[in-house]
C-alpha cells in the first residue's frame, strides 16, 4: 500500500478571530508535520487551498495551544478571501514565484518601469500575492519624484485594467477630487448634490483617509451607507443624478485600496501615485469631465504655489493621454475648512451647509459653491463666471438639500452623526489674535483622538485665522469615544501648543 506523504495530508480549518487587517494571515503549529516537510518558518509566504479556491498568507509560527494538531488556523481577512467553514480541509505549499517583484527590486534600483511590468506588479497585488512588505517597497520605491510622466500613465493605465469600470454610456459624466491636506475640507457630499439638483450626472465614489482623519467616504459613511454594488450604484444615479459612495465597495481600480492602506501605515502619499490613485478612480468609474482642487498652504499636503502648479500640468498631461478633460483649481489651504475634522463632526458641518442653519460654517458653503460653479462652467450649465452664484441659488433654494436627501434614502438611510462622550477644551490664557492654525498638528490630533476609524472622534476647530480672542476662550475641543484615546490626544496636544498660535495683544507675555 502507499501511503500519503506528510505534505499530502490535508488540515483542519480552524477560525481564530484575528482582525489583521487586509492581510491574509495563517498560524500553524511549530511541530507540524506540513511545517517540516515543506521547510517552513515564521513569515514564509505559503500558499493555502481549500477544494474550490486558494490564496498567498503569510505563515504565524504558534509554540502554544492556539492551534491544535492537525489544525491550521485564519485570521478573518484569509477566512473570508477563502469563504471557509470550521474543519474544511486544507493544503499548505510552497507558492510559485512572483516575477514581477524582479520589477520592484529594479525599480528600488532606479529603472524605468513599462507598462506592461507596472501592469503585472498591479495584478499580482489585487491577486494577493503581494506581502503588505512588498506593497511598502513598491510604495516607497515609486515615492518622491522617482516616477515620469511615462510611467505615471502606465500605473494609471495598470489600476485601470486590473479592476471593472462602468459606462455609463452618455457624453458627460462629472467627477471631483481635492488632493487633501486641508482638515474639514468636505465639499464632495455639498456639490454632488448641487450639480445634480442643476441636471448633471455625478456618480461619485470616494476613497476612505490615506494620512487624514477622513475621507468622504468616512465621513458619508456617518449618514449614509456607501459600500455600493455596481448595480446599486446604476440604480441611485439613474434615479437622482448621482451618489456618494465608496469606491473600494465595486472594484474600481481595486489595487488603489489595497495601495492605500499601506500608505496610511507609512505616512506616504507620493506625487506620481497620487495622480495615478486618482486618475484611475476617476475614470473607472466612467467620469469624463474632473475637477481637481488643490488646497496650498504652509501646512497642506501642497505647500507652495510652484508644487502646485508642477502638481496640475502632471495631472493634466497625464489625464490627457487617457482621454480625460481635467481642470485643476488651486484654492487656499492656508487654514483648516468648517468647523469639524473627523467624520461626524465633518457631516454635522455638511448638513448644516445643506440645511441653510445660520451656525453653518461660512468658509465651507463659499468653497462647495466655488468648486461646484466651477464644474458647472466646465459642463456648460452656466455662463462663464456665472457658475458660482447659480450653486449658491441652488443650495439657498433648498433644492440641493432635498436632492443629498434623495440621495441617502435611496443608499439605504439618512442617519444622525453620533456624538463622542469624551471631551476635552482648549482655552486661551490671554487676548490676541489667530496668526497661524498647523493643519498638520491639527490632523494628528484628531487622529490620536480616534478618527477616521471612531466615528465620533476628532476635533472641533473654535477659531479662524485673524480672529480676535479673549481670555477663556475656547480655541478648539478634542471629540474621542474613549477616555484612553482622548488622554492620548490631549497629551500631544499639551506637547504641541503651536496648533494654534496667538499674536499677543499689548500688555500680554507670550
Amino acid at each position: 500500500m502507499i501511503q500519503l506523504s506528510d505534505r499530502m495530508l490535508p488540515l483542519e480549518a480552524h477560525r481564530l478571530g484575528i482582525d489583521t487587517r487586509q492581510e491574509p494571515i495563517v498560524f500553524m503549529r511549530a511541530d507540524c508535520p506540513v511545517c517540516r516537510s515543506e521547510g517552513f518558518a515564521a513569515l514564509s509566504r505559503v500558499l493555502v487551498s481549500s477544494d474550490s479556491q486558494h490564496i498567498i498568507a503569510t505563515l504565524n509560527m504558534v509554540s502554544s495551544d492556539l492551534v491544535a494538531p492537525g489544525q491550521i488556523g485564519f485570521s478573518e481577512s484569509a477566512w473570508r478571501r477563502l469563504d471557509l467553514t470550521e474543519g474544511m480541509p486544507i493544503h499548505v505549499s510552497h507558492p510559485p514565484p512572483i516575477q514581477s517583484l524582479s520589477y520592484v527590486r529594479a525599480k528600488v534600483y532606479g529603472h524605468s518601469l513599462d507598462e506592461m511590468q507596472f501592469q503585472s506588479i498591479i495584478n499580482d497585488i489585487v491577486d494577493g500575492r503581494y506581502a503588505d512588505v512588498q506593497v511598502a517597497a513598491f510604495i516607497t520605491a515609486c515615492g518622491s519624484d522617482n516616477l515620469d510622466l511615462k510611467e505615471i500613465t502606465a500605473l494609471t493605465r495598470a489600476m485601470i485594467k486590473a479592476g471593472e469600470t462602468i459606462d455609463w454610456g452618455m457624453p458627460m459624466v462629472i467627477d471631483k477630487h481635492c488632493v487633501g491636506g486641508l482638515p474639514g475640507n468636505r465639499t464632495t457630499p455639498i456639490l454632488v448634490p448641487i450639480l445634480a439638483a442643476c441636471g448633471l450626472t455625478v456618480p461619485k465614489t470616494s476613497s476612505r483617509a490615506i494620512t487624514s482623519p477622513a475621507g468622504t467616504a468616512d465621513t458619508m459613511e456617518v449618514l449614509t451607507n456607501v459600500s455600493l454594488s455596481h448595480e446599486q450604484i446604476r440604480a441611485v444615479v439613474k434615479q437622482h443624478g448621482g451618489c456618494l459612495a465608496w469606491g473600494g465597495s465595486v472594484r474600481l481600480s481595486p489595487a488603489d485600496d489595497l495601495l492605500i492602506q499601506v500608505e496610511r501605515a507609512l505616512d506616504i502619499d507620493s506625487e506620481g501615485q497620487l495622480v495615478a490613485s486618482v486618475l484611475s478612480k476617476k475614470i473607472a468609474a466612467g467620469a469624463t469631465h474632473v475637477l481637481i482642487d488643490i488646497p496650498v498652504g504652509a501646512t497642506a499636503k501642497v505647500r507652495s504655489q510652484a508644487q502646485a502648479e508642477k502638481l496640475a500640468a502632471t495631472f493634466e498631461a497625464v489625464a490627457s493621454s487617457l482621454g480625460l478633460q481635467v481642470r485643476v483649481i488651486c484654492t487656499d489651504g492656508s487654514q483648516p475648512v468648517g468647523r469639524g475634522v473627523g467624520p461626524a463632526l465633518e457631516a454635522r458641518d455638511v448638513l448644516a451647509v445643506l440645511q441653510g442653519k445660520p451656525e453653518a460654517p461660512e468658509d465651507l458653503r463659499a468653497r462647495a459653491c466655488l468648486l461646484a460653479g466651477a464644474l458647472l462652467e466646465m459642463a456648460h450649465k452656466a455662463s462663464p463666471g456665472q457658475g458660482e452664484a447659480l450653486a449658491r441659488e441652488t443650495l439657498d433654494s433648498g433644492r440641493a438639500w432635498q436632492k443629498f436627501q434623495a440621495i441617502c434614502h435611496a443608499q439605504g438611510a439618512l442617519k444622525r452623526p453620533p456624538v463622542a462622550p469624551y471631551r476635552y477644551s482648549l482655552t486661551t490664557n490671554h487676548a490676541g489674535q489667530v496668526q497661524k492654525i498647523d493643519n498638520r498638528l491639527l490632523a494628528k490630533i484628531a487622529k490620536l483622538a480616534g478618527a477616521p476609524l471612531d466615528q465620533a472622534a476628532g476635533v472641533e476647530i473654535s477659531v479662524k485665522l485673524g480672529d480676535r480672542v479673549e481670555p477663556n476662550d475656547v480655541l478648539l475641543m478634542i471629540h474621542a469615544e474613549s477616555s484612553g484615546e482622548l488622554n492620548y490626544a490631549v497629551d500631544f496636544l499639551e506637547a504641541h501648543p503651536e496648533v494654534v498660535e496667538l499674536a499677543l495683544s499689548e500688555g500680554n507675555e507670550k
